[in-house]
């Protein structure tokens, strides 16, 4: 292979593969630089019990994925297919159970079990939640204005955010802030009374975060996962055929079928520049590709604490990505059980709760509880869980009779991403499994095969730094303007020619594609300026 190229991209994640393919696409010469044997990144799927199941190890559902992108690259072609996921489906300890079907009077029956008055106020909260999100949802696929700028190309993009907003009004900008700075608990707790239900909504504002219920961001966190969209549906998510593998295979096959090249084992230790001007990258191997452009879509302190060399970057950049926080203290436990669960409350098999998520949260202050447990030092003595069982649509999964099932899982005290304990872990995904035990009678008895995945294990094998899902805290501070540095959320860095896309970057957090195709306009636009340069210089 020649090691000249127009693009690099650093990383094959789904936000690495879906810059490789728009590049690709518009006639580039683009290379993916991947430091695993497979590409994927969080988003991929693998055989830990042999190849008779395929389990997807990390991200589990999909929604985020923009309907255009995927129109875009021709993903459908390539084998991109979601399954539509049930409802929420919470079984509780007492026998009873809350689920929040589509249907409104089905809804509103369920949560009536619970609570009259909050059943009545559930469709408001539902239509609240929809203008906020058709608000804010769609500047996640903006590139954002550099707040504060005064170059004139930063100011226009200023002014364009000021159009964007130009239908909110005084009731929608306080309703706005108060997303964006209140806890979920502040939020749910203002409105209902039941437990069952305050505490199925709070946990969308804590997945895969290092924050409690009571945390302040927590609202928007539960905003951003219900902004994507599957057939049309708002907020909607999905199971991908072959599991998260499946969208990044096909996104794989569409960066190649455009002409991209892919290689995986083929780990970037260093991101090359001079005078303040990348040049390409040095593979550990020892190999070096050369262009004038490359796109690093690692965790941002793993490319620029580590391969770029901290001297090249300004001083205020680098303290910024010093301080980007990106704690977590998630654990995924993936099963294999040789029949579905029977739930003492709803033991009939039904599609819509074994096809479902399956939440175990009693109540707000249950997944409080065990936020607090962990930021005290210890692993969460009754640890909530988002469950799936994606082998009830798709029968790639597991041979018939047999299932796979995801739990997603918090929290373990952050700090075994660095200093892990096996033993408690061990002993923490004996409690999740203990838990849905005890909301379905024999489930533990099905398993025959466990693998668990702790901070540590996300660290070391997936490199998500501290092992958070995201690449970095979904809070305020570290949202639009300022993910993850201030002045560089266009997707630009302060070198010439290096460029960022990952999940750390505005439109990140969750498989979104978002970056990875802002990255690719930024990319176009600035050679287009560049090409117009010397024709402005002539024309004075």
């Amino acid at each position: 292979m020649d090691g000249n190229y127009d693009v690099i991209v650093v990383g094959g994640g789904h936000n690495g593969l879906v810059a490789a393919a728009y590049l690709a696409k518009a006639g580039m010469k683009v290379c993916v630089c991947e430091a695993r044997e497979v590409v994927g990144g969080a988003a991929v799927s693998e055989h830990p019990f042999g190849p008779a199941y395929t389990v997807t190890s990390l991200s589990y559902v999909v929604s985020l994925l923009p309907p255009r992108l995927v129109a875009d690259l021709g993903l459908t072609a390539h084998g991109y297919h979601v399954y539509p996921q049930g409802p929420y489906f919470a079984p509780r300890r007492d026998g009873r159970y809350l689920a929040l079907p589509t249907d409104r009077v089905a809804r509103f029956d369920q949560i009536a079990k619970f609570s009259h008055r909050d059943a009545e106020r559930y469709d408001d909260w539902d239509a609240h939640m929809s203008r906020l999100g058709g608000i804010l949802g769609p500047l996640l696929e903006r590139i954002p204005a550099p707040l504060g700028s005064r170059r004139p190309a930063d100011l226009l993009r200023q002014a364009r955010l000021l159009a964007d907003l130009r239908g909110v009004d005084v009731r929608a900008a306080a309703d706005i802030t108060r997303l964006l700075t209140d806890s979920i608990a502040d939020l749910v707790e203002d409105r209902f009374e039941s437990d069952a239900l305050r505490g199925l909504l709070s946990v969308s504002g804590c997945i895969g975060t290092w924050a409690g219920p009571r945390s302040a961001g927590t609202g928007y966190v539960m905003l951003h996962h219900h902004v994507g969209e599957l057939d049309g549906a708002a907020g909607a998510w999905g199971f991908p055929r072959g599991g998260m593998g499946g969208v990044t295979q096909a996104l794989a096959r569409a960066a190649r079928g455009f002409g991209a090249q892919i290689r995986t084992l083929a780990e970037v230790g260093a991101i090359n520049v001079r005078d303040g001007v990348v040049t390409g990258v040095s593979l550990t191997g020892g190999d070096e590709l050369r262009a004038p452009t490359v796109i690093t879509t690692v965790h941002p302190s793993i490319a620029f604490l580590r391969l770029v060399d901290p001297t090249a970057l300004p001083t205020d950049f680098l303290t910024d990505i010093r301080r980007w926080k990106t704690r977590s203290g998630t654990v995924k436990v993936n099963l294999v059980v040789d029949r579905l669960p029977v739930f003492a409350s709803h033991p009939e098999f039904d599609p819509q709760v074994h096809g479902g998520t399956i939440a175990l949260a009693e109540s707000l202050d249950d997944i409080e509880t065990a936020y607090q447990q962990a930021v005290a030092g210890r692993a969460a003595e009754s640890p909530f869980a988002d469950v799936c069982i994606p082998s009830v649509f798709d029968d790639s999964l597991a041979p018939e009779g047999h299932h796979v099932v995801s739990m997603f899982t918090q929290w373990v005290p952050h700090t075994w991403a660095d200093a892990p304990d096996d033993a408690a872990l061990d002993a923490y995904a004996d409690r999740v499994v203990a838990r849905m035990d005890a909301v379905a009678p024999g489930f533990t008895d099905s398993i025959l095969h466990r693998q668990v995945i702790g901070p540590h294990e996300m660290q070391r094998d997936y490199h998500l730094v501290g092992g958070n899902i995201f690449h970095g805290e979904l809070t305020p501070g570290q949202m639009f303007h300022t993910r993850p540095a201030a002045g560089y959320a266009d997707l630009r860095t302060p070198i010439s020619g290096l460029y960022q896309a990952g999940s750390a970057t505005h439109g990140g957090g969750g498989v979104t594609g978002v970056p990875g195709r802002n990255v690719v306009r930024q990319v176009l636009a600035d050679r287009r300026w560049w090409r117009r340069r010397p024709r402005a210089r002539n024309a004075t």
